[in-house]
This record gives C-alpha cells, sequence and structure tokens, in this order.
C-alpha cells in the first residue's frame, strides 16, 4: 500500500491535480441526486474531490484513515472531514443518503468489507458510487500499449478487487441495483511506452509480477514513438441505488461522457 501520510504534500500534483479533481466531481455530480442529502466520501485523501461536491442543501462529510491526507482535506472542508478506517466507518447504519468510493477499491486485496460498509451505512433509497476497472482505464482497446500488455493484463483480470462485474455482482446480492454510470478522462495521465516501462520495473503493476516484467518490458520497448504519452485515462463510475421502503432521494440516471 502507498504511504499516503509520506506523499500527501505532493499527492495532488502528482495525481493530475486540479483538472483531473474537477473532471472527478463533474462525473460524480451527473450521478449525485439532486436536492437535499448526505454524502459521505470515503478515502477522502486530500479532499480535492470533496470539497467540489459541496452544494446549499447537501452536507458533505470525507473519511480517510492517512492523518496527513485529512490535515489537506480540512483546510478544504473546514470541520467536515474525519479519520476513519473504511471498514469500520464511525456512523450509524442506514444514516447516509449518499456514499461515494474514488480510486480506493483497485488499490485492496479485497473490497467487499470496503463495500459491505458501505452499504450498511447507506439509507433505503440511498446512492452508492465508485469508480471500477481503475487499472483498465489506460487502455484503449486496439492500441500498442494495449496489444503489448493485454497478455499478462487479461489473465490477471480475475483478481482485480474493482472488476466491474465483481462489484456489481456483489451489488446484486445486497439488493443494489446499478442507477446509472458514466466516465471522465484523467487528464495529463497518459503514459508513454517509456513511462510504462518505469512503473513496471519499479513494481508498481499488479498484472506485471517481476517473473513477467522484463517480457512485458521487451514489447514495449519496441512499440513506436517511447517518448509520446497515449491517451489519457478514461476512468468509469458506477451508481447503485439501494431500494427500499422510505426512498428519500432521487433516481440517478445513466449518462456518458
Amino acid at each position: 500500500m502507498i504511504d499516503y501520510d509520506g506523499e500527501a504534500r505532493d499527492y495532488d500534483a502528482s495525481r493530475g491535480g486540479e483538472p483531473r479533481a474537477r473532471a472527478a466531481a463533474d462525473a460524480l455530480e451527473r450521478l449525485l441526486p439532486q436536492g437535499r442529502c448526505s454524502v459521505l466520501d470515503i478515502a477522502c485523501g486530500t479532499g480535492i474531490v470533496t470539497r467540489r461536491l459541496l452544494r446549499p442543501g447537501r452536507t458533505v462529510l470525507g473519511a480517510d484513515r492517512s492523518p496527513a491526507m485529512l490535515a489537506l482535506a480540512d483546510r478544504r472542508v473546514p470541520g467536515g472531514v474525519v479519520r476513519a478506517d473504511a471498514t469500520r466507518l464511525p456512523f450509524a447504519s442506514a444514516s447516509v443518503d449518499v456514499v461515494v468510493i474514488v480510486w480506493l477499491l483497485h488499490l485492496l486485496e479485497e473490497s467487499v468489507p470496503v463495500l459491505t460498509e458501505a452499504a450498511r451505512v447507506l439509507r433505503p433509497g440511498g446512492t452508492l458510487i465508485t469508480t471500477v476497472d481503475k487499472d483498465e482505464a489506460y487502455f484503449v482497446p486496439d492500441s500498442d500499449v494495449a496489444r503489448a500488455t493485454a497478455e499478462p493484463r487479461l489473465r490477471y483480470a480475475p483478481q482485480v478487487p474493482d472488476h466491474s462485474s465483481r462489484v456489481t455482482g456483489w451489488a446484486a446480492g445486497e439488493g443494489l441495483t446499478v442507477a446509472g454510470e458514466t466516465v471522465f478522462r484523467g487528464t495529463g495521465q497518459g503514459r508513454s511506452p517509456r513511462t510504462w516501462q518505469e512503473v513496471i520495473r519499479a513494481g508498481r503493476i499488479p498484472w506485471a509480477p517481476a517473473g513477467e516484467a522484463a517480457g512485458v518490458c521487451e514489447r514495449l520497448a519496441a512499440l513506436p514513438d517511447q517518448d509520446t504519452a497515449r491517451p489519457d485515462p478514461l476512468y468509469r463510475l458506477i451508481a447503485f441505488r439501494r431500494h427500499g421502503p422510505g426512498t428519500k432521494v432521487d433516481s440517478a440516471h445513466t449518462h456518458t461522457m
């Protein structure tokens, strides 16, 4: 797991900064219910997205377990953040209208404990919004980088904790149904073949473990335009609705970019 306390100061700049945060918040807004509601942003990090969700009549609270990240988030959402483990949230069951989970599930060994805890605090009629298939966002179908990395990525896919089919299957078992989805671009996050080789050799890519890294890097090194960044990643968000009596929020609708 990344040392988020150590990376807090430079985290936003290294992850697309304000442009990517704006794109993420705009995408979330397309799925968030209108009108009065409470929103819990799990793993809010520095709060760079959380603060953009603030609206009149909407209560927004961020939760994260990194003290250094929360110190930055508290400046952006004063009094609106709490230190908490995503698997043990300090909130009553059925107490929140909307739960947002952005760029967290892909980092976990197992996503179900976090999703289950999110579902616990969600009210009947509430909405859970999460990113899925995060690592696949970088690979435009039939692009040269996608082809060069396809074999290990596809073999690893069943293990991906934020795989859309896995998350959707979990949701169905919890009585949540898909209420909408949308996508947004990770501005300035596209990687060149050479950059891909660097992150793979650094051991930061789970689908390219040590035993396969050399072969993947060899294929990437054979691609043209080694220092030309490929298209920015296209991140995917899915909204799930918890059905039940006492529905409080309006329905989310399916959106695309």
